[in-house]
């Protein structure tokens, strides 16, 4: 197997290991979400915002995410696009081809200079900037909605929000979901800076409407108990929200009436909370936590318990149990502005859930700037990143603290990935190895460590983490037997990766990659060729799109000496991996053994194009000028 061969697998290890690195605090949301399986896919880089935050498939005036079905005209099998998307242009003409005069600033910048360079800047990645230069040419062109939206759309999404509170478009500038989405923004920033009685008149005289009514929903009973506005905020929330909405909105109910020491009214109102079917896992932390100020502490261990067997995965809520369980302090009752954050926080999470990415990144910006915490900052990493925004989704995920070493390592794991999919593996390592640092005794973060280490070939260094306590222990999960017998092979140590790679297999018998790889071991080194070739077509039956196992079935054919079977598998895997450098070195091979030879020249001169290691190079420039001897077939393990 080539280094570039396995940095692609670990790549795709790395990956999966990260999400899994990334189920903490608020992701429990997001599993347990009747509306389906959160999308994970992340979206091409470092898109410019355009003009309207848009959920999938949504018109402006449609409703927001949760009030129609989140996957509505989404095929399963496609790849998820960023869904900030533009909306029907307003019916004022856009920028004007000519300006008479051309408006300039104090520094002699014109408008549509500063225009053309704050779209630059965002191309570029550069949010911030992008967005200020916006900023600047919608304060000179204050008659032209399109910059206004611009400047509005991306001062929110690289995080400016008393900025995109000055600049929101009025009723009639915009769309709905952009005119709302201002008053949302223009009403949570007036009481972050501590005007509650004003910022709760301005609800109490016209809510947050659609799309952004479930957020406006959640933060308004905060905004206006801090205002002293108890009626308005104790009042029962409408019947007529979705359900998972519904049961938030009656746990910011149960918190507020806990304030107001109306005790036996939140305990009901937390316990039917946590005894709902399905969701009720999403509400047996803030109930025990409920029971633990009441100083009810085994009760409050039940809960914890209770939940964690049923299988809920939130880091809050294993710590929650740790700290009852070892005689900690009762958390105290969040204040206004916690709870303003956390309900933001909630709507974020079921908006992204739905797909709702760029909705769910302005809730998060607005429940960071009440409350900022590292479990906040880390899900805006995720929901930019699940936006396709990949520059501002760094940058949330460097600004997580040290104060919580999980979080702080599961960021870290976070940009790693990020950093392996662009192709910077060294500064992917190094984050990773931050990881490990602050995160020593997890075994997630030093399984990645030791995938990384394998991907930029430091094979030995990974087999000592591999075969640390942390991670050679009883119960060792199949990747870890995997990355273990690739360590193995990639030190030539055959016997020990054989079985390694079998124990894996054993493992997790529906795995193709960990099938491919053992079956290609054997069929490459002679060892079980027939045995090997069956496991390759087991993989191919479960992954069938897959270039790679195709290519190491034509070469287990190859192997067998049936060129032309190869010479048909090995065309199928160039068809789906047009620029694999080891499947257009197969596929040379086998045109020499059929006798066409011109087109196997042609193959090998391919590969010298190619991203071939410098073993594969030497070797195919041997074959171009002396072709195939009579003897063995030639190739390295195929992945």
């Amino acid at each position: 197997m080539t280094a570039a061969d396995r940095s692609r697998l670990f790549a795709a290890s790395l990956s999966a290991l990260v999400l899994a690195a990334g189920m903490v605090g608020g992701a429990a949301l997001a599993q347990t979400l009747p509306s389906g399986e959160p999308a994970t896919e992340v979206a091409p880089q470092d898109q410019l915002p355009p003009a309207v935050i848009l959920a999938p498939e949504q018109s402006p005036d449609e409703a927001a995410p949760g009030d129609t079905a989140p996957d509505e005209g989404v095929p399963d099998d496609a790849e998820a696009a960023p869904t900030v998307t533009l909306a029907e242009e307003p019916a004022e003409p856009a920028i004007p081809p000519v300006w008479a005069p051309v408006p300039t600033d104090a520094e002699g910048r014109s408008a549509y200079g500063l225009y053309l360079a704050g779209k630059l800047a965002l191309m570029q990645g550069q949010g911030g900037a992008g967005a200020d230069l916006l900023a600047r040419a919608q304060a000179l062109t204050p008659e032209q909605p399109r910059v206004k939206a611009q400047a509005f759309t991306s001062a929110l999404l690289s995080g400016d929000l008393d900025q995109a509170a000055r600049i929101a478009p009025a009723p009639g500038e915009a769309p709905a979901v952009m005119v709302e989405g201002g008053r949302l923004v223009r009403i949570v920033q007036t009481f972050a800076h501590g005007d509650a009685r004003a910022a709760d008149a301005a609800l109490a005289r016209e809510p947050i409407a659609s799309p952004h009514a479930r957020a406006g929903l959640m933060v308004s009973p905060w905004i206006a108990a801090a205002a002293g506005d108890w009626d308005r905020a104790l009042q029962a929330p409408p019947t007529a929200a979705d359900p998972l909405t519904l049961a938030f909105a009656r746990l910011n109910q149960a918190q507020l009436l806990e304030r107001r020491r109306r005790y036996d009214e939140a305990e009901a109102a937390l316990k039917a909370l946590s005894d709902t079917a399905v969701i009720g896992a999403l509400f047996h932390r803030p109930y025990g936590e409920f029971l633990e100020r009441r100083g009810r502490r085994d009760e409050a261990l039940a809960v914890y318990r209770k939940a964690i067997e049923g299988g809920t995965v939130d880091l809050a809520l294993v710590r929650a149990l740790a700290r009852v369980r070892d005689g900690g302090r009762a958390p105290a009752m969040p204040t206004f502005r916690e709870g303003a954050a956390e309900a933001l926080a909630n709507a974020a999470a079921q908006a992204s859930a739905e797909r709702g990415h760029e909705f769910a990144a302005v809730y998060l910006r607005l429940s960071l700037n009440l409350n900022e915490t590292p479990a906040s900052q880390l899900s805006l990493g995720q929901t930019l990143d699940r936006a396709g925004l990949s520059a501002a989704s760094r940058t949330a995920y460097s600004r997580v603290g040290t104060e919580d070493p999980v979080l702080y390592a599961t960021a870290r794991a976070q940009l790693a990935a990020g950093l392996q999919e662009e192709g910077r593996p060294e500064d992917a390592l190094a984050e990773l190895r931050r990881a490990a640092e602050a995160a020593p005794d997890d075994q997630r973060i030093a399984l990645m460590l030791a995938g990384q280490l394998m991907t930029v070939e430091k094979n030995a260094e990974a087999l000592e983490i591999l075969n640390g306590p942390l991670l050679n222990r009883e119960g060792q999960t199949a990747q870890v037997h995997f990355l273990r017998g690739a360590a193995y092979e990639a030190l030539d140590r055959v016997p020990e990766a054989e079985a390694e790679l079998w124990a894996a297999v054993q493992a997790a018998p529906e795995d193709a990659d960990m099938l491919n790889y053992l079956g290609y071991l054997w069929v490459d080194r002679d060892l079980r060729v027939q045995q090997g070739a069956e496991m390759i077509q087991r993989a191919l039956t479960l992954e069938p799109e897959n270039g790679n196992i195709q290519d190491s079935l034509g070469w287990a054919q190859y192997r067998q000496g049936d060129y032309s079977a190869a010479v048909d598998s090995l065309e199928q895997a160039i068809d789906k991996e047009p620029a694999n450098a080891e499947i257009n070195d197969h596929l040379g091979d086998a045109y020499w053994r059929v006798g066409r030879r011109r087109e196997a020249e042609w193959m090998w001169k391919r590969v010298l194009v190619l991203d071939a290691d410098d073993t594969r190079r030497a070797e195919v420039e041997r074959k171009i000028e002396q072709g195939l001897d009579d003897g063995a077939a030639t190739g390295g393990v195929s992945q």
